[in-house]
Order: C-alpha cells, then structure tokens, then sequence
C-alpha cells in the first residue's frame, strides 16, 4: 500500500504508515473504528517501534538509521499518547536490544519510557544506534532473499 492509503472494512479504516529505517519497505498500520471515533485506535508497528525499543536500521540499508529517525519522530511519536501499539515482535529477537516482553503499548507509555527513542536529535540518534546493534541472525541474507521473491 502507498503511504497513506486506506482500506475501509466496514467502521473499520486501516490506513498505511510508510515507516522505513528496519528495512526500506517497512509499513505501520493505523487504525480507527469509526462506530466508536474517528480518532485512531491503535497501530501496527511491525518492525519500527517495539515496547521498550526500536527496531534495528543495519537491515535497511545506508541511510536506514535517517529515514528510521523519520519514520519513529515524524510518524510515529506525532500520532496521540492514548494510541495502542501492537509490534511484531516481543524480547527474544533479534529485532532489537531492549525488547519488553509485554506485548503492546501505548505512544504515549513509549514517548516517555523507550530509551531509544529519547535522543532528539537525528545525527546523534545515528550514532548512537549504530553501536549498540545485536548480531545479524544466521541465515539473515537467505531470508531477505525468500521474501522478496514472495
């Protein structure tokens, strides 16, 4: 889906985040049901935002840890503190360093209490995520190959 498009399911629209830096084609899901409010409920982080951490730029690229800068302070941090966030992963991957193992969230609980997302300023935050990244998982090339040929 193209950044911002929205599939409507009934009350329910899901719209498209275009949130790169863990891989370029990484993409969050923002959604709201409007029987209950227009306003947004909650959204699908995949692989950019994690409960207790962000996901890890090496994956994407040369200017992943930039465009993941973006993605988490243009995006994601500027959408309500009171929207539920759903990652795709929990501690235990390799996604990550500092993983929680509760599974959601909110903004809001993250803007405050996610240590990677405390630096403000976008070279620092470069430097600093680029020296604290776990090792590549084995067969990490091979899996990037299998998805992208679908």
């Amino acid at each position: 889906m193209d950044d911002d498009a929205e599939i409507s399911l009934g009350n329910v629209i899901v719209r498209a985040l275009h949130t790169p830096g863990h891989t370029p084609e990484s993409t969050s899901f923002l959604v709201s049901d409007h029987s209950r409010s227009r306003e947004p409920w909650f959204v699908l982080t995949g692989d950019t935002l994690f409960v207790g951490d962000i996901g890890r730029p090496d994956l994407g690229g040369a200017n992943a840890a930039k465009d993941l800068f973006r993605s988490l302070h243009e995006k994601l941090l500027a959408l309500p503190d009171y929207v539920e966030v759903y990652p795709a992963h929990i501690s235990g991957s390799p996604c990550g360093r500092a993983m929680s193992g509760k599974p959601s969230s909110t903004i809001g609980f993250e803007r405050r209490h996610n240590g990677a997302l405390l630096e403000t300023d976008r070279e620092l935050f470069v430097a600093a995520i680029a020296g604290v990244l776990p090792a590549k998982p084995a067969h990490f090339v091979e899996m990037i190959a299998t998805n992208r040929r679908g």
